[in-house]
């Protein structure tokens, strides 16, 4: 039995939309879903089940880090027998070319932590999004003319933000993944779903750069999000 929810097995669905941000799924619930209710509220990592245009969905938070992500990917894939899991969140920019409030589908996640040798004793440290799922996300965003980067990412332990060599940490990156943005929750997701033969993808919405320094509106800012989240409603078979 689950120990970090406390929903019913009836509550979740096949396909979970996972933001990190509790207060994000309640946005998402209350703004696209028809008839959400509310299924989890442990540790306040709210989930909530509804339908978009008649399809049913439950969108469920992971909190931040990779650690967090583990633990509640791992319960509703193996408790809940969830089939797909997309993360809708948000990055920061390490390519030049890349513009606040773009969308990024995620292809490799790399990292530099432990977290495969923790789980598995493997020195693994590059995880891939599901290729069936990635392509469902593609087609979807062409339909509703919305734009859409793929690239590789690195999930971070630390938030990069506050690092004292920043450049250092950039130098870093494997030059032949050619990585674009910075999150940290993506390559536990990868992980565990491979793990339980599952699918899994990421998409992530610039909201800082690297190499701009870019300001924006409330309204901007929503509307970027939006955009990540219709995407992934609009995947649901």
């Amino acid at each position: 039995m689950p120990i970090h929810c406390n929903a019913k097995k009836e509550d979740i669905e096949k396909t979970v939309l996972m933001p990190g941000d509790p207060l994000r799924a309640k946005y998402i619930a209350e703004n696209f879903l028809e008839n959400p209710r509310l299924v989890n509220t442990v540790r306040n990592m709210l989930a909530y089940t509804g339908t978009y245009k008649g399809k049913p969905v439950t969108v469920f938070s992971s909190g931040m880090g990779m650690p967090s992500m583990g633990i509640y990917s791992y319960e509703l894939f193996k408790f809940y027998d969830v089939q797909k899991i997309i993360r809708i969140g948000s990055c920061g920019a390490y390519n030049e070319e890349l513009n606040l409030f773009d969308t990024i589908l995620v292809d490799k996640s790399y990292t530099e932590g432990n977290f495969a040798y923790e789980w598995s004793e493997k020195e693994c440290h590059i995880a891939e999004a599901s290729e069936k799922l990635n392509s469902k996300l593609e087609e979807t965003a062409k339909k509703v003319s919305i734009n859409l980067v793929k690239g590789n990412t690195l999930c971070n332990d630390c938030f990069d933000g506050y690092l004292d060599d920043i450049e250092g940490f950039v130098a870093r990156f494997p030059k032949d993944l050619n990585i674009i943005a910075c999150e940290m929750e993506a390559f536990a997701l990868f992980y565990m779903a491979k793990y339980f033969n599952r699918d899994a993808a990421c998409l992530l919405t610039v909201v800082d750069s690297y190499y701009k320094n870019q300001e924006s509106t409330a309204e901007e800012r929503e509307r970027s999000l939006n955009d990540m989240i219709k995407i992934a409603l609009e995947s649901i078979n």
